[in-house]
């Protein structure tokens, strides 16, 4: 006889594919996803840049994405923010993230139980996958809405059950309070206590059966389950002492049904506490959201209209009237006024604004009337931007919490047996059942996970997000986690440790004249953005100079620029290009030695048209950030090393060096070797941070166990780095330091105390030594004082800000 087995349905998957062109590019993909193991068949959809691939077995999506790489095309990666309801404890996080990872497609999972949000990187997987496999777990799901709050407000039930619970636990527990004041012993009839306590179980404590059922049904376990499970014990043995005594007449009595309401009355209050506390560590959020204005008025053919502030569109002009806040980024083309960008940047004073400078969509308009043109709107602007840093920070993960994670998966069950284990000994070992029921139920209430899946994210979101009021972006939770370790700072010198602005000082020049030298270096750095070429350009329009043609311009990375000149080629750069290029500095470079004594940046400009000869010496001031000389004194402080890392010459950089009080320079270093300095630094002191506000610290940045970008510098530098300065002060390095400092501090004090609750609590409930209500209350204790412990993080103000007040 044959038996006959069926075959599984085949699994289907469907991926994004970027960078196919043609029929042709569609059979490559599909001929290299049929290679791969357990694939039965893969059907491209060149309109939609889609492939279907049918697998036999349960696949591996990495493998796929892989073979379409190797390929040629690539399969872009989407991100999801989900709202997870129903999660209590760090066991349900853990849950989520297992179910959620078992879809075909998904490649990371985040969830964070602070924020009830889970974070989700796949590879085109359709959200109501993702939806369908929570609820599968056994909690509830959905899209986040961009401006729904990160966690969300406590519903009226919850507010509605504990009161119900309150007033009917009361009668119940008077009777004890009052003897504890030597009232007497005295009780409520039983079948009241039965009635009082009845609709608390089964009504008020709904909550914990239906999570904790979910919880059993995906083979699992959480707090909801402990808690289910210790009260309904009580309450039971309430019952059967209840009924026993009806038949037994002249039996004593010993109910417990105080001590089951009780605890869920404690249980319920202590979550309600929690989550209040919880919106609190995401204020900075909801302050941020707040900045956004509903309406804008728009000026279109002479005439202002009002308009819903989604609807603005680049180049629209908006009218802000003084004491509104800005609908959008944009250039000012009309009026003068101060701007109030606090909330922000940070920045405790308001900043005039004129016509042609920026403003920042979200700021207030302090004064007067002003035109702005939009040049950023909607998820594009710059506050935006900001929110988004912010919440990803406070979504994701610091390492530190995995481990936490780990010890919670098996947390449950492990209290699980210890709590079998205090029944049975208990009860097989000289004593009665009713007490070993007892024992075991405060075992099973004191031992709640809570507080250990609250500490670490509770304190991140309230770092994070004191942080971001002051002006410090962090991106995410391990930046924040590694910046606390900071034994050395790379300082790039330009732009970060001074103005930026530097202003030509001197030229020498050797058989040009003067004017003559100064409108050839215009002419070739007239299309150039260095900070050395505008401030050539501009002192040539101060003197209003007629620059002659330059053509062949060429910008050479780290070294310099170099055009054509009326038939001249001419270069303009570094001593160390000059060497290069065989450029003899002649009797100039005395010169130029004075002059980087003084800590003066020296270019020079050479005609390499035949034998290699020097034109002219540039010497540009840049004077230090007024900030710069506190900012190094507070990390020295500290005990963190302090390096200057710069391409200028080493006479200068010394210079500039000693005004601040560095001690160590790294001069005449290639953008592309800054990476290399940074590891250099790495082996001899220890973990490495860099602070750089161009596109050529980027490589730096990145190279860094954590780095800094100044908020005035390129957007390469902010996506490189893991800390964003909104302001150009250097002084908030040390603050975001100083609070990485102080998070790290409270993510230890708080996973301290939710352990020490268990590890004290535990085996007191497991000697008989603890009643089941103070346990409930032990356990309710420990998640509100972790959240209220982290809360203390926004007392911080930063030393910058405390300076600016003083």
């Amino acid at each position: 006889m044959t038996t006959l087995v069926a075959r599984p349905a085949p699994l289907t998957l469907t991926l994004p594919v970027s960078g196919m062109s043609c029929a042709s590019c569609a059979g490559r993909v599909e001929k290299a996803l049929r290679a791969v193991n357990g694939v039965a068949d893969a059907n491209v959809n060149l309109a939609t840049e889609q492939v279907t691939v049918s697998l036999d077995i349960q696949g591996r999506t990495d493998e796929l994405v892989q073979a379409i790489k190797r390929a040629g095309y690539d399969v872009p990666e989407t991100t999801l923010d989900l709202s997870i309801g129903g999660m209590t404890c760090a066991s349900c996080v853990a849950r989520v993230e297992k179910a959620l990872l078992k879809v075909a497609g998904v490649e990371a999972v985040e969830v964070n139980l602070a924020t009830e949000r889970a974070h989700v990187v796949s590879h085109g997987v359709n959200e109501d996958a993702l939806i369908a496999a929570v609820s599968k777990a056994g909690y509830e799901a959905s899209v986040c809405s961009e401006d729904a709050e990160t966690v969300p407000a406590a519903r009226d039930w919850q507010k509605w059950m504990l009161l119900a619970s309150v007033l009917l636990t009361l009668p119940l527990i008077l009777p004890m309070l009052l003897a504890a004041f030597g009232a007497g012993d005295w009780m409520l009839p039983a079948w009241w206590q039965w009635l009082l306590a009845t609709p608390v179980q089964f009504a008020c404590g709904a909550r914990f059966y239906k999570a904790g059922w979910r919880a059993l049904k995906a083979g699992a376990g959480n707090m909801d389950l402990l808690v289910a499970l210790g009260t309904s014990a009580a309450y039971g043995l309430s019952v059967y002492q209840l009924f026993a005594n009806v038949s037994h007449a002249g039996h004593t009595m010993h109910l417990y049904f105080e001590a089951s309401a009780a605890v869920i009355t404690l249980v319920l209050l202590g979550k309600w506490l929690e989550t209040r506390a919880k919106r609190q560590t995401t204020a900075a959020i909801r302050a941020l959201q707040a900045l956004r204005p509903a309406t804008a008025r728009v000026r279109k053919d002479g005439v202002e209209k009002e308009v819903p502030a989604a609807q603005l569109r680049v180049g629209d002009i908006v009218i802000v009237r003084a004491g509104e806040r800005i609908a959008a980024d944009g250039r000012i083309l009309e009026g003068n006024t101060h701007v109030d960008e606090s909330l922000l940047t940070g920045e405790s004073l308001p900043l005039a604004k004129g016509i042609g400078d920026s403003v920042t969509g979200g700021a207030v308009n302090a004064e007067g009337l002003i035109a702005v043109e939009a040049t950023a709107v909607g998820k594009q602007s710059q506050l935006a931007h900001i929110i988004s840093l912010v919440e990803n920070a406070q979504a994701q993960k610091a390492p530190i919490q995995r481990l936490v994670d780990k010890v919670s998966a098996i947390f449950v069950p492990v209290v699980l047996g210890l709590a079998l284990l205090t029944l049975l000994g208990w009860g097989l070992f000289g004593h009665d059942w009713e007490h070993a029921i007892l024992n075991a139920v405060a075992v099973l209430v004191i031992a709640c996970p809570c507080a250990l899946g609250l500490a670490t994210p509770t304190a991140i979101m309230a770092g994070t997000g004191v942080a971001a009021k002051r002006g410090i972006l962090i991106k995410d939770a391990e930046a924040l986690e590694v910046a606390h370790d900071v034994r050395v700072i790379a300082f790039d010198k330009t732009g970060t440790l001074t103005a930026g602005k530097p202003t030509l000082v001197a030229i020498e020049c050797n058989g040009e004249e003067h004017n003559t030298a100064l409108a050839i270096a215009a002419a070739v750095q007239a299309g150039s953005s260095h900070p050395l070429g505008s401030a050539v350009v501009r002192e040539a329009q101060a003197l209003a100079l007629k620059l002659p043609l330059a053509s062949e311009v060429k910008v050479e990375a780290g070294r310099g620029i170099r055009a054509t000149v009326e038939g001249r080629k001419v270069v303009i750069g570094s001593p160390r290009w000059m060497s290069e290029l065989h450029v003899s500095l002649g009797a100039l470079s005395a010169k130029a030695t004075h002059l980087q004594a003084e800590g003066r940046t020296v270019s020079w400009m050479a005609d390499v048209s035949g034998t290699p000869r020097v034109i002219a010496l540039l010497a540009f001031g840049d004077e230090p950030r007024a900030e710069a000389v506190a900012a190094i004194h507070a990390l020295t402080a500290r005990g963190i090393t302090s390096v200057l890392v710069t391409g200028d010459h080493a006479s200068s950089a010394t210079a500039i060096a000693q005004r601040l009080g560095i001690s160590e320079v790294r001069a005449e270093i290639l953008p592309a070797d800054k990476a290399a300095i940074v590891t250099e630094l790495r082996q001899k002191y220890g973990t490495v941070a860099m602070v750089g506000d161009g596109i050529n610290d980027a490589p730096a940045l990145v190279a860094a166990d954590v780095g800094f970008a100044m908020g005035g510098g390129t957007d390469v530098a902010m996506q490189a780095a893991g800390v964003t300065l909104m302001r150009s002060d250097p002084r908030l390095v040390a603050d975001a330091i100083d609070i990485s400092q102080r998070t790290w501090r409270k993510i230890h004090q708080n996973l301290f105390w939710a352990f020490i609750y268990n590890i004290i609590g535990i085996p007191l409930a497991a000697a008989g030594m603890l009643d089941p209500v103070i346990a409930g209350a032990a356990m309710a204790l420990s998640s509100v004082s972790v959240v209220s412990n982290a809360l203390l993080l926004k007392r911080w103000r930063g030393s910058a800000m405390n300076r600016e007040k003083q």
